[in-house]
């Protein structure tokens, strides 16, 4: 039952990605076309409400900055989620990380935690503690895959997970003494009031496929880009964005714009944690795993830095591998001579331990760099470590949508 789930969960992303063809895909599509309006009509409804205060936003009384995009995956959320709370966490802002969890199993039971006043805080108010920025707490089934990412990435920044992230907000304040709430995946998540909204434009997809869900990958239509307070492009390469930004600008006249790379800088063994250049890929017979939106920008990047791809294993987004199935794929590049296996930081996580590693496993380093609009970048950096610089609109939510 649960590989049935998981084939139609990823015949669904063919689709809507293009990649299925026929018959049956395009009368899906179809289908898909037709709800989208609906979807649409739902999205506006529900930003309207909040413009109109028909439903009350909550002000946790910290700095709160928002890092999403109007696609769903595919965007590198998760490397500038981690580059934004160190840089504000080496500037000695206290952070925590607010995630909803995607994915996550449910605690059997609540994390056993002791408020300010030595009593146990109540089980309906404790959100699942990833890290308190000291000790890590909960693994990558529990905690989501990119949660306990960030969590074993950073030290010194608290990951806090919960559907209602106004409770994992309250909770980090609280209990964590945060002052500072990074809300990872924000832009739709209305309930909890944002100081700035950071908004991220893949540069290759910077709409997705064009169409809004379920038939494409857009969450709103790319008018909402008006809502961003900073438009980050990523997936640069170095050459000129001119036409895009151009694109931008019909949307938002404002946010300054900054543009980054997402860069590979070295592989790590999943089990050993040893560290390899990326030189080290260059003509190897590479076998290649992963559980993501969009796999090809992935084995593209590795073919860029010398491996020959031979083997090119795809799950859906957020598949937690089974022991059968890596068992399989294993046995598949020794018979085939592969001399290495490669997969992402995010399948790492979820990745276990096979019967035999007769071919050794790594997962690709990737990390942020700023390219162009150092200056806007800076400027967001000051102004969130400096909050109460007068006029600065970074301590109250703007009261109204564009729509």
């Amino acid at each position: 039952m649960k590989e049935t789930l998981a084939e139609l969960e990823r015949w669904g992303s063919d689709v809507i990605f293009g990649r299925a063809k026929g018959f049956r895909a395009s009368m899906m599509r179809l289908a898909m076309s037709a709800l989208s309006g609906v979807y649409r009509l739902a999205v506006q409804t529900r930003l309207m409400i909040y413009r109109k205060r028909w439903r009350q936003q909550h002000h946790l009384g910290t700095l709160v900055v928002s890092i999403g995009n109007l696609t769903v995956g595919g965007t590198g959320k998760t490397p500038v989620v981690e580059l934004l709370a160190k840089t504000l966490r080496d500037r000695g802002r206290r952070v925590a990380i607010l995630s909803r969890g995607y994915k996550s199993r449910k605690l059997k039971e609540s994390q056993n935690w002791k408020g300010k006043n030595g009593e146990r805080i109540a089980p309906e108010k404790m959100p699942k503690l990833v890290s308190t920025g000291r000790a890590l707490l909960l693994d990558s089934k529990f905690a989501g895959d990119e949660p306990f990412m960030l969590a074993r990435n950073l030290d010194g920044v608290a990951v806090v997970v919960d559907k209602d992230r106004v409770k994992g907000g309250r909770f980090a304040v609280g209990e964590l003494g945060a002052d500072t709430l990074v809300l990872d995946d924000g832009l739709q998540y209305l309930h909890l009031a944002h100081g700035i909204d950071i908004v991220l434009v893949d540069r290759s997809a910077p709409f997705g496929t064009g169409a809004i869900l379920p038939r494409g990958t857009l969450r709103e239509p790319p008018r909402n880009l008006c809502r961003a307070s900073y438009i980050l492009i990523t997936k640069c390469d170095g050459t000129p964005n001119d036409a895009l930004i151009e694109r931008l600008r019909r949307h938002n006249r404002v946010a300054p714009i900054i543009e980054c790379t997402h860069g590979p800088r070295y592989l790590e063994n999943v089990f050993t944690r040893e560290r390899q250049p990326l030189e080290f890929l260059k003509d190897k017979w590479t076998a290649a795993i992963s559980g993501i939106a969009v796999p090809e920008g992935f084995e593209n990047s590795i073919e860029k830095l010398g491996a020959r791809v031979e083997i090119r294993r795809r799950f859906s987004d957020h598949h937690r591998f089974s022991r059968k199935e890596i068992d399989k794929f294993m046995q598949r590049c020794i018979e085939r001579d592969m001399e290495l296996v490669v997969t992402t930081e995010k399948d790492a996580v979820r990745f276990p331990r096979p019967k035999e590693i007769t071919v050794p496993v790594y997962f690709l380093r990737i990390e942020v760099e700023i390219l162009k609009g150092h200056d806007a970048w800076d400027d967001l950096i000051t102004r969130l470590c400096n909050p109460t610089a007068p006029g600065d609109p970074v301590l109250r939510y703007r009261d109204a949508y564009a729509l």
